[in-house]
């Protein structure tokens, strides 16, 4: 049986606030084996990019974990100190921003950054890093990557700058990536493209990825498995075939019927009516109740517990069943 690479069991973060404490998650559980793609979706304010920060330990303060365990090979990352941290970030799980200037020193040429990421965690010359590096820009089809080296982030366009935070992320072969919205900002073309290129590199690397992101279209096409999160909570994870093609929670649903589709062409767009409630004022049962035709009194009286059906989770006191996607 395949260890597995990441553990996240009933996992719990806050940010105290003076007027009461806000639960940003709520009983995260997720599992995820070594080289394994898993999205991550669900609307804004659904908690997504809360957890991959989690994950990292970079939550802003004053967010907390609360409870809960973070197992990365089997090491609780929740428990660790700084300098266990710092070894672990950059070289066993590595971050890529939806805004790569958050990654890129915008004074500093791109070499001396990539570099300084590869001897931050290996005692390697520098010759030897910058043919790293070298070889990193060539991986995520950067053209004329020597001459990219030696530029400053300005120079270059959007969707360069976000392959050289794709390549950085990729420099010391971690086991695991988080990705947070890391194409939101850039036209489809490109999406697609850089899409493309990092399933291949993980597949090639044997890195696994999380991928953060509010569109369904985007991780089915890449995905092994996805986590549909609401309101701080997995509401579903399961299989991709499975999610796409038999979600068994409504949201699921709603998320599948809102994308657009060529046989929809000139259709209105479907839509989930009403808004995700606020983390600070959450309604007593159900948090997707007041939003959802099948609701009843249960829904609104008492929130779900998380039910298992071999590798598939849900919370919904009432699942959809068989052919939900048509």
């Amino acid at each position: 049986m395949i260890e597995p690479l990441l553990r996240v069991e009933n996992l719990e973060v806050e940010f105290p606030m003076r007027n009461g404490t806000i639960a940003a998650l709520r009983g995260i559980h997720l599992s995820m084996d070594p080289g394994e793609i898993v999205g991550l979706v669900g609307e804004s304010g659904s908690g997504k990019s809360v957890f991959a920060k989690a994950l990292m330990r970079i939550l802003p303060p004053p967010g907390r974990v609360s409870g809960g365990t973070i197992l990365f090979r089997n090491q609780d990352i929740s428990e660790m100190d700084g300098e266990s941290l710092r070894a672990l970030r950059g070289d066993r799980i590595a971050m890529i921003f939806q805004d790569p200037m958050a990654t890129l020193n915008p004074v500093i040429r791109i070499d001396e950054q990539m570099i300084e990421a590869i001897q931050a965690h290996d005692r390697v010359p520098r010759g030897e890093a910058r043919a790293r590096c070298l070889d990193a820009l060539k991986q995520v089809g950067i053209p004329s990557p020597e001459e990219r080296l030696r530029s400053y982030p300005h120079q270059l366009s959007g969707g360069m700058r976000q392959r050289i935070a794709i390549a950085t992320a990729l420099l010391n072969k971690p086991d695991l990536i988080l990705a947070d919205e890391a194409t939101t900002a850039l036209d489809v073309t490109i999406q697609a493209q850089i899409l493309y290129e990092v399933r291949k590199l993980c597949e090639e690397s044997g890195t696994a990825l999380i991928w953060v992101t509010h569109d369904l279209a985007v991780v089915s096409g890449i995905a092994d498995r996805i986590a549909v999160m609401y309101a701080g909570q997995i509401v579903e994870y399961g299989a991709t075939s499975e999610i796409v093609t038999d979600p068994r929670h409504p949201y699921t649903r709603g998320l599948i019927d809102s994308v657009p589709t060529e046989s929809g062409h000139g259709q209105p767009l479907a839509q989930i009516p009403g808004l995700m409630p606020s983390p600070g004022n959450l309604p007593p049962g159900c948090a997707f109740a007041p939003r959802c035709s099948h609701a009843d009194a249960l829904c609104q009286r008492q929130a779900p517990y998380r039910s298992t059906d071999g590798d598939r989770q849900i919370r919904c006191h009432h699942p959809l069943g068989k052919g939900a996607a048509q």
